[in-house]
Parts: C-alpha cells; sequence; structure tokens
C-alpha cells in the first residue's frame, strides 16, 4: 500500500495560488498538556483580531472567501475552517477544548488564519488525494450522519471511497478525526493568500516545533508544488 497525499492536477490548474503544507508524525497521545502553548497562539489571533473590525478583513479570509465564491459556494453560508474558528473566538472569547493535538492545531490555525486539518492516519485508506468528488464519495459527520458530496465538489478522498472533508477546507470528517486513541497522524495547512508561500512554511515549522517539544515526535514535513505534488508517508 502507497501511502501518498497530493492535491489533483485540476485543483492545482483551478488554484494556481494554492500553498499546501503537510507534516507527519506518529508517537501521539491524548495525554500531553498543550494548555500553555495553545494560549500562546490563541493570544496572537486575539492580537489580529484587535487590529481589524472582523475576521472577515484578514488577507488570509479574504483569499479563501474568493475561493470558495469561485466554486460557487456562498462565503458567509460556507467558511473556510480557520475564519470559522476566529469568528467563535472574536464572539465567545475562547476556542473548544477537544483534544490536546486538536486544540493547539486550532490555536495555530486561528494564529495565522489559516486552516489546519488534523486527521488520523490509521483511519485512512491510502492514497488521499484532494480533488473533485464524483459524488458518491462516503463522508461521516461527527455526528455519526452519512452525507455525499455533491459532484464537483472539492473533498479529501482516499481509495476506499470515502470523503475525509466537505468543500475543501470547509469541514472535516468525524470518521478520522484525531482521537484519545490517535498514535499517527496527518496535518494539513493550505492557503491561497499574497502572502501565503511566506507563510505557509512558517507555520509548518512551528506545528513541527511543538511536536517535538510537547510530544518527543519528530515531524516529517513538505511544502508541495504542482511540480513536486506528492508527500510520501512512511510505511508501516
Amino acid at each position: 500500500m502507497t501511502r501518498t497525499f497530493h492535491h489533483s492536477d485540476a485543483l492545482w490548474a483551478d488554484h494556481p495560488g494554492l500553498v499546501a503544507g503537510v507534516l507527519h508524525a506518529s508517537g501521539l497521545d491524548a495525554l500531553t498538556d498543550s494548555g500553555p502553548r495553545v494560549a500562546v497562539y490563541t493570544d496572537i489571533a486575539r492580537e489580529r483580531l484587535a487590529g481589524v473590525g472582523t475576521e472577515s478583513e484578514l488577507g488570509e479570509i479574504q483569499a479563501w472567501r474568493r475561493a470558495f465564491a469561485a466554486m460557487g459556494l456562498k462565503p458567509t453560508q460556507y467558511r473556510c475552517a480557520s475564519e470559522s474558528l476566529l469568528r467563535r473566538l472574536r464572539k465567545e472569547g475562547s476556542l473548544p477544548r477537544i483534544n490536546p493535538l486538536v486544540d493547539l492545531c486550532n490555536a495555530v490555525s486561528v494564529a495565522y488564519g489559516i486552516p489546519v486539518a488534523a486527521i488520523d492516519a490509521g483511519r485512512v485508506a491510502w492514497p488521499l488525494q484532494v480533488r473533485h468528488a464524483e459524488g458518491d464519495e462516503t463522508y461521516e459527520t461527527f455526528g455519526g450522519a452519512v452525507e455525499h458530496p455533491q459532484p464537483g465538489e472539492v473533498t479529501f478522498a482516499d481509495a476506499g471511497g470515502r470523503a475525509h472533508a466537505r468543500r475543501w477546507t470547509n469541514r472535516q470528517s468525524g470518521y478520522s478525526a484525531v482521537g484519545s486513541g490517535t498514535t499517527e497522524v496527518l496535518i494539513v495547512a493550505e492557503a491561497v493568500h499574497e502572502t501565503a508561500a511566506q507563510d505557509v512554511p512558517k507555520l509548518v515549522a512551528a506545528l513541527a516545533d511543538e511536536l517535538r517539544t510537547l510530544w518527543g515526535a519528530s515531524a516529517r514535513t513538505a511544502v508541495l508544488t504542482p511540480s513536486e505534488s506528492r508527500f510520501e508517508l512512511p510505511g508501516r
């Protein structure tokens, strides 16, 4: 089984400004206290929000809104994950606490304004591709309901016909969400704003440092491009 992650050629063609950062790590657990580091990144996000009217004024969010509109999605109805988290932080003053790794990824996401997906690598039928949906893929919500992406919708689809996201960066699947038993993870950060080529590598490097410090995990990272579009995970 080849354990690879990549974006389709059609997606690169539709979104030439896309910058995708990926990280793979194993040896993780749900017992590590990431709270202090979550607080650091959350405070950065609060400072950024204090300098604007709403999260929709951030360049990273505006770029995703344009991308969603280009895909035929109403940006105020379907938001990228980082915008939803920033909106919640602005309105409620805090982020939800779910899992030490998920909490860290969410905090880094709001600090950078970039969607970050954390996927349990053991729940994926490899390879995993970000592509336009056929419409027969199976998506499982966090509540356990089963949905099917619309044909043409961008999703994370695996070799078993399972969709691990809806509307690209809008919503992850509950099936492959990081949980208490997750030990191996694939983290994907995607951005389409003007300075994404500088910001995404910084985000990935920051996460790699945090995993090394908190979990003692050695992370493999890459920034994908149309010419170097595949990331290979080590075999199990």
